[in-house]
């Protein structure tokens, strides 16, 4: 059990550290594409004025800018997945993983072209000026960010004699960094010709599955959102050759978004099937139509409370493309249903793949839809409304039938905290954070939290002090408990705002 807690949380923080770096490139997507649209003749023909020459560079130079960050994919996960998984010192280790991934570059580059051996069957490419070292895509920046946090973890406060004090502690760990990605070069090539090859037969099979293939990596992209790890799921798809590979360029969120302004959308719908237009029917139909059904069979004294949530919820679904809220309104009192929305996941991802629909990016909301959808010719952006129209049909009955014929509603408190309850007490913390804190077990019982876009993500000592009901009052909408030392509380888009108030709280 221990190891399999310990598994639990690392992959747990793992997601949570690769929430930056994807957010960022959903970000930088959103802005690729609305400029890469705003640039197609159809368009400009339309709007006239985009033809204009200022207007004209200035869309072409925010294009160019955002289309560089997808090559910067390995080293942002580097980065970032070092800051993550580093217990203390963040920001030191966030430095060493830059410094890392720099030397296992050069130092992959060293043995490569040293000429010693054979390496023609490994992909070579030029990156942070490094040339002819080995490309790996978004693996060579997981496995440096891991080793990184591992290093950093173990001698950032290691303490050396007075005469060489000066290399201890946090300077030492770009030392110790330095030296085992300098080792790490020169191994890696070696492992990874055969690493590859398995890689490639990987994404082959899943290929081979054709559109089942696409339901099966639906249905669990769902599945595992209560554990946090869909994120890990998306994102080996997106930036490795599991995702796919086109013209030598790896994941399909990499392929499209380097691609679709160059080639018909028709040569990349292969790719797009594992992207966000599989979401779209039940983010944007298929949830708010549960929110209604939820909210119409609840009581009629909770009907206010519980339209204001739902309200929310299905705000952030279809604008955002974030669903937690609404998903963990109804988990755990109806686990059937949230099983019936994984099932229902898959079958929106299998039957859009089926149905040649091409819209890609990853967030699934009414921004993507507009963006990568109706503005670009032959996506058939029509079928994700006539399939949502289904969907909302479904969802609407199934929900409705489930609460009504169970007697269920959902969860809501009488005293739940509104954003505006996040008001500093004049003691340097708010009464939210306090009510959080006490409900985690005390100050003494808080090992470390951090945030993901909908989640306050924390580290205890001991779960039996942990008051479910004290933080279901402060307007949590679902707790998951990945292991016995790691908790989930979710808050949906405004947890941001909790969790900076949790941490100055925590400072004093």
């Amino acid at each position: 059990m221990g190891k399999q807690n310990k598994v639990m949380d690392f992959f747990s923080a793992l997601g949570r550290s690769l929430m930056l770096p994807i957010a960022t490139l959903a970000a930088a997507g959103l802005l690729l594409g609305l400029t890469s649209a705003l640039l197609k003749p159809q368009i400009q023909e339309v709007l006239p004025f985009l033809q204009i020459t200022g207007v004209s560079y200035f869309i072409t130079a925010i294009k160019t800018i955002t289309a560089t960050v997808f090559g910067m994919i390995p080293v942002l996960f580097s980065i970032c997945i070092a800051f993550g998984l580093a217990k203390e010192e963040k920001e030191i280790a966030a430095f060493a993983g830059f410094i890392g991934y720099y030397v296992f570059l050069l130092s992959a580059s060293l043995i490569i072209g040293s000429g010693f051996f054979d390496f023609s069957a490994l992909k070579m490419a030029s990156i942070l000026g490094v040339a002819d070292t080995i490309e790996m895509g978004a693996f060579a920046g997981m496995l440096t960010g891991i080793l990184t946090a591992v290093l950093h973890n173990k001698f950032y406060n290691v303490e050396f004699p007075v005469a060489i004090a000066f290399y201890g502690g946090k300077r030492f760990v770009a030392i110790v960094v330095i030296g085992a990605m300098t080792v790490l070069g020169q191994v890696i090539p070696f492992v990874w010709v055969p690493i590859s090859s398995a890689i490639t037969s990987l994404g082959n099979m899943i290929a081979s599955l054709g559109h089942f293939g696409v339901f099966i990596f639906g249905f669990l992209e769902r599945l595992l959102i209560p554990t946090g790890l869909h994120h890990v799921l998306n994102g080996i798809f997106r930036t490795t050759s599991v995702g796919g590979v086109y013209e030598g360029v790896e994941g399909c969120l990499n392929i499209f978004l380097q691609f679709f302004d160059k080639v018909p959308i028709s040569e990349l719908r292969q790719y797009t099937a594992f992207l966000g237009q599989g979401k779209m029917p039940f983010m944007m139909f298929g949830l708010p139509a549960a929110a209604y059904a939820i909210y119409k069979t609840s009581p009629k004294a909770k009907q206010p409370k519980v339209k204001a949530l739902m309200i929310a919820g299905v705000a952030a679904s279809i604008v955002s493309g974030i669903t937690e809220p609404l998903e963990f309104a109804f988990m755990f009192v109806a686990p059937p249903l949230f099983l019936f929305h994984a099932v229902m996941g898959g079958i929106s991802f299998g039957l859009l793949s089926l149905l040649n629909v091409g819209i890609g990016n990853t967030g699934g909301g009414i921004i993507d839809f507009l963006i990568y959808g109706v503005l670009v010719p032959g996506s058939n952006w029509y079928i994700v409304i006539l399939v949502g129209i289904v969907f909302a049909i479904i969802y609407y009955l199934a929900f409705k039938w489930y609460f009504s014929s169970r007697n269920l509603s959902i969860d809501v408190n009488e005293d739940e905290v509104e954003d505006t309850s996040i008001q500093s007490n004049g003691q340097g913390a708010s009464d939210l954070a306090t009510k959080i804190i006490d409900g985690l077990g005390g100050f003494d019982n808080i090992v470390a939290v951090n945030n993901c876009i909908s989640r306050l993500r924390v580290d205890v000592k001991d779960m039996s002090l942990i008051n479910e009901t004290l933080l279901k009052s402060t307007g949590s909408m679902g707790i998951v408990k990945p292991s016995a030392t790691h908790i989930h509380v979710i808050y949906g888009p405004k947890v941001e705002k909790v969790a900076k108030q949790v941490k100055e709280a925590m400072k004093r």
